[in-house]
């Protein structure tokens, strides 16, 4: 019997791809895939084609796919890149939907590959390992391993995907003792650009193990992690809030902040500053985790010291602190941009001041929310990758900590992106060029911190990035993920 739902499927992407940019050769993977996997393809007549296509934090990656695909195993993705291969069809990886750089998890017009039913865990608490799908977020995560008293780096927000953190590089709360989020991975079983499947770790296929850790979406498709899991069945945490009056204390603890984090004690915080530029309110907020009971957690005694607005200290399981912390898709357009920094706290104060003034210029764009966002990186976070015999593609010296400090800024309409984008970029040039005259800049750019605006892998050692162009020419000869999947960051020729 034919299969109806995508011969009308055909049909209407046919008829579409005549007023459109819809090529023949995505029509055709759209429509091989609908034969193949009926139930697990949604064009736009579909009634969730809306959903899949905004399940993302950020509204500019709601793109318009021709179809959405949605494997339910390794094989069905190795079968769609066959398909995408054949048919030159390009097309885009969701995982969580958190990477806030558009085309980089969604395409117009394009084949969208939705990892969400790759989706199981399993915990081996002897072993103290556990597998997880790249349809999961960590909350997921969190959630299967508390009954076993174990807890992961992973997502600091509950909405986070696994697969682009752990691909990435990945910031959690921990990193001062574990390292980060990719120096947890034990394993990744993986499907090539060629629909062959793999499994690369430190004995099999070593060269991509080490490939994977740090590289985002250049070498193939991971359809299964294995991460260490770790023995902390209780953390301490705070959340304290302060107003403008506590800024000038509130940063002088920012910048002394990375003494405290040198790796005995597991500890580390989200830091934002809010500014309202029709009210003219400045809120300035920690939350700060550490492992163990101890509360309040004392890595954040300087904070706790300063007078504030709200304290609320807490112990609990990883996951029930996990659970209260969202991060809701389809809030704001989103564009984030970074530099790093050796931390000096007058300089820290001058650019929590210079972002403050600079924001005041953009003040009458419509659901404009500007945050500035610091972030720790200890020598002993650098350090793990440098011990544990495999490493990683940041290639971090480990010499010296380092600050990272962003701007996270959300707005509205559409019509605002390219004002918004020119002044975060000309702002970040104007107070990155001062840090650079003052000695206290470095390369490094995490490219969960940033988006379309910078190049994380010209920040990285360039022989590190010549082994991994090396790996990406043996693992994907013909460039699928390069010419057919180019959204996101890729490392170039």
């Amino acid at each position: 019997m034919p299969n109806i739902k995508a011969l009308l499927a055909s049909i209407l992407i046919g008829t579409a791809s005549a007023a459109s940019n819809v090529t023949s050769g995505v029509q055709h993977a759209c429509s091989d895939l609908s034969h193949k996997y009926e139930e697990s393809v949604v064009f736009p007549s579909d009634p969730s084609y809306v959903n899949e296509t905004t399940a993302y934090w950020d509204i500019r990656a709601d793109l318009q796919p021709a179809c959405v695909f949605l494997p339910k195993d390794a094989h069905q993705v190795s079968q769609a890149l066959k398909l995408f291969s054949k048919h030159q069809a390009q097309f885009a990886i969701r995982g969580g939907g958190h990477m806030n750089y558009p085309g980089s998890n969604n395409i117009d017009n394009g084949v969208l590959l939705a990892l969400t039913r790759l989706n199981k865990i399993k915990v081996h608490p002897k072993e103290l390992t556990y597998e997880a799908g790249p349809g999961n977020r960590w909350v997921d995560v969190y959630k299967a391993l508390a009954p076993h008293g174990l807890y992961s780096l992973g997502g600091r927000l509950k909405t986070i995907g696994v697969p682009g953190l752990s691909l990435i590089g990945g910031f959690h709360y921990f990193n001062n003792k574990y390292g980060f989020v990719m120096d947890q991975v034990l394993k990744y079983e993986v499907v090539l650009a060629n629909g062959t499947q793999v499994v690369a770790s430190n004995t099999s296929h070593p060269d991509l193990f080490w490939g994977l850790k740090g590289q985002s979406n250049n070498l193939g498709i991971v359809t299964k992690f294995t991460y260490r899991a770790l023995e902390i069945p209780k953390i301490s945490t705070t959340i304290q809030s302060f107003n403008e009056s506590g800024i000038d204390d509130f940063l002088t603890a920012v910048g002394n902040l990375i003494k405290y984090q040198e790796g005995e004690v597991a500890a580390g915080q989200v830091i934002t500053i809010q500014y309202n530029a029709t009210t003219k309110h400045v809120e300035a907020q920690l939350i700060g985790v550490q492992e163990g009971t101890q509360s309040p957690p004392a890595a954040f005694a300087n904070f706790t010291a300063i007078p504030s607005e709200s304290k609320v200290h807490n112990v609990s399981r990883p996951y029930d602190f996990h659970a209260l912390l969202e991060s809701p898709d389809q809030m704001f357009r989103v564009q984030a941009i970074h530099g790093t920094m050796i931390p000096e706290i007058e300089q820290i104060k001058w650019i929590f001041k210079t972002w403050k003034a600079a924001v005041n210029d953009i003040d009458d764009v419509e659901g404009l929310y500007p945050t500035l966002v610091f972030n720790t990186i200890p020598k002993s976070a650098q350090a793990v990758a440098k011990k544990n015999g495999v490493g990683n593609i940041w290639g971090l010296p480990g010499k010296e900590s380092m600050l990272i400090w962003q701007f996270s800024t959300g707005w509205a309409k559409a019509e605002d992106d390219l004002r918004m984008t020119n002044w975060q970029h000309r702002t970040f040039e104007f107070i990155e060029s001062v840090n650079r005259e003052k000695g206290l800049a470095r390369d490094f750019i995490y490219m969960g911190d940033t988006s379309e605006i910078q190049d994380p892998f010209a920040s990285f050692p360039l022989e590190n990035v010549q082994r991994l162009r090396k790996i990406r020419d043996t693992y994907d000869p013909k460039r699928v993920f390069v010419s057919l999947n180019w959204g996101g960051f890729k490392i170039g020729i």
